[in-house]
């Protein structure tokens, strides 16, 4: 019996949605993406969404709109997907790294030692994009906390936390804005890529609607030299089901990982750290073992699928040290990664499967 490590959701109606809209003949930008722009606007609980190809490109036209260019400095975590950081790097900026706390998010102490340092120096830091890593919110207010105290942006890239909640309020909507990725493996999928940025500021959504489609708001009158990031209309058709499901589904995980703690307990793995403030969805879950490889290599042979995320911390990519040169030591972070295991989540995945891949978790360290 083969488990993967996540599988998206099809049903017939999502099908049947598809073959609607190729029979429409509308296929950028139309009746479906507005609708879905709506709709998600609502769920998060903020006045804008824009739908565009990817979350980074939504990363990257919210760093754009904002007029971020080279000079200026983002604070980033490394342990993050590289695309978090790719935009800063495309819009001429620089990252700056910062390590995790237990949550393997932004830790906000090592937020305010850089802030610290750099205000010392003189470094030009304009902004803070913490990552909600693995579905886990960030803690927000402590960071919010230091970006208003040093006049800094707050952007949130919540590409694996679709429908999290920090202290009651959904993520996306604390910072100037949130960005999320659409991409197959994600909480809500429209099964390929896609993203959306999410916003209360009017002028900042309006700007990215204009940078998004070639700087226009009229077919053609160019008023900024824009890109071709726009969104298309059969994966809008299919996110407006997903988001219709995203809450059973986020449940849904939210129980698959209280059987893996269950399962596990006992079993000398860490397992995930969730704060008495966040309502995580379990985007990932991820386990902790000094003896990560072996156990990778033992669950592949048993037909289980399993993930790093990620195993090379962005500070040490060779993009990065090629580019910037070598970067400072992140403590944390570096020893993570080294013991990280993504086990497989998805809401599909049957109680009996859990049960199996724990009790296989147990059989290897009994045996090794």
């Amino acid at each position: 019996m083969k488990i993967p490590l996540s599988k998206p959701y099809i049903d017939q109606e999502i099908k049947e949605c598809v073959l609607k809209v190729i029979d429409s003949g509308q296929y950028i930008l139309g009746i479906q993406s507005r609708e879905f722009e709506k709709e998600f606007a609502q769920f998060i609980g903020v006045k804008h969404a824009i739908l565009t190809s990817s979350g980074t490109s939504a990363i990257f036209l919210c760093l754009k709109a904002l007029g971020i260019g080279p000079g200026d400095a983002i604070l980033v975590p490394s342990l993050t997907a590289f695309p978090t950081i790719e935009p800063v790097f495309h819009v001429g900026a620089t990252p700056i790294f910062v390590d995790i706390d237990e949550t393997f998010t932004m830790d906000p102490d090592h937020v305010r030692e850089i802030l610290i340092g750099a205000q010392k120096l003189g470094i030009k830091i304009k902004g803070i994009i913490p990552v909600h890593l693995y579905g886990h919110p960030a803690d927000l207010d402590s960071i919010n906390q230091l970006a208003r105290d040093y006049k800094l942006f707050l952007l949130e890239d919540c590409c694996q936390a679709h429908g999290a909640r920090y202290k009651g309020r959904k993520v996306g909507s604390i910072g100037i804005a949130g960005c999320f990725s659409f991409y197959p493996s994600k909480n809500l999928t429209v099964l390929g890529d896609g993203g959306m940025l999410v916003t209360n500021e009017d002028s900042l959504a309006e700007r990215c609607r204009m940078l998004r489609d070639h700087g226009r708001k009229e077919k053609y009158t160019h008023e900024l030299v824009g890109y071709n990031l726009r969104f298309n209309e059969i994966q809008a058709a299919v996110g407006r089901l997903q988001l219709q499901r995203l809450e059973k589904f986020n449940e849904l995980r939210r129980e698959i990982a209280r059987w893996y703690a269950q399962g596990l307990e006992g079993v000398p793995v860490i397992i995930p750290k969730v704060k008495d403030w966040a309502d995580p969805v379990f985007h990932l879950y991820v386990i902790q073992t000094s003896k990560r490889d072996s156990l990778l290599a033992y669950l592949k042979e048993q037909g289980i699928q399993t993930g790093i995320h990620y195993p090379v911390p962005n500070h040490l990519q060779p993009a990065v040290q090629n580019t910037l040169g070598p970067q400072p030591k992140l403590i944390k972070t570096e020893e993570v990664t080294s013991r990280i295991l993504s086990l497989p989540i998805y809401p599909g995945l049957k109680k009996e499967e859990v049960e199996r891949i724990c009790s296989l978790i147990k059989d290897f360290f009994m045996n090794s």
